[in-house]
């Protein structure tokens, strides 16, 4: 019996990787334009992973130089100021997504393990007043794997109970590693990883 739903944020909760994408191209603005389209890829690739991730692998693997971690933190925090200021707009919500978490919000314990980052992700679900459905947000650069790892343990969740919702492979990593359920969602290259894969919330059954 499933009694606690984990979270993915981006293509799951909000529709926000377009202007993720964005959010890279005015943050690199300063980048030959080449590298950039590299790194866009990369992060289409790997949706799940952290910004601070993808701007060291900009670094280290495209443009091949060596950076400080104030270089990274600097990128990061012009990214976080476009996002603060695009993706607070509630036509952005999933509303199915939204539906099920409405209807369901006294069977199930919601959490959210993002690779956004922590403080806007707060921040977002503040200003789309959708914090309160959730026992806790969490995010970025703690790696998704770990925010599984701490939820599960800080509120002493079964894993047998608790499964996680994501769009992208690193989302099935993260509850592979935790030994709880996945479904894949908004993504039909995971309809067959994990448990199950979410077509419509509005049919699914979990068990």
């Amino acid at each position: 019996m499933v009694t606690t739903i984990i979270f993915d944020f981006d293509g799951v909760i909000l529709d926000s990787m377009p202007i993720r994408k964005l959010g890279f191209v005015e943050a690199l603005r300063d980048f030959p334009q080449d590298k950039v389209d590299k790194l866009l890829k990369y992060h289409e690739q790997n949706g799940g992973l952290s910004r601070y991730h993808k701007f060291e692998y900009f670094y280290k693997q495209i443009l091949q130089q060596p950076f400080e971690p104030s270089d990274i933190l600097q990128l990061a925090d012009a990214f976080s100021k476009i996002m603060k200021a695009r993706l607070t707009d509630p036509a952005n919500l999933i509303q199915e997504t939204l539906e099920f978490i409405k209807k369901n919000r006294e069977r199930y314990r919601f959490f959210i393990a993002s690779g956004s980052d922590e403080k806007e992700l707060r921040y977002l679900c503040d200003e789309l007043a959708i914090s309160e459905f959730f026992e806790s947000i969490h995010g970025s650069p703690t790696p998704k794997i770990k925010l599984v790892e701490d939820i599960l343990r800080k509120f002493s969740l079964p894993s047998t109970e608790t499964i996680l919702i994501g769009d992208a492979h690193n989302d099935f990593e993260a509850a592979s590693r935790n030994n709880i359920a996945f479904f894949g969602f908004n993504n039909i290259e995971l309809k067959n990883l994990g448990t199950g894969y979410i077509y419509s919330f509005e049919s699914i059954n979990f068990f």
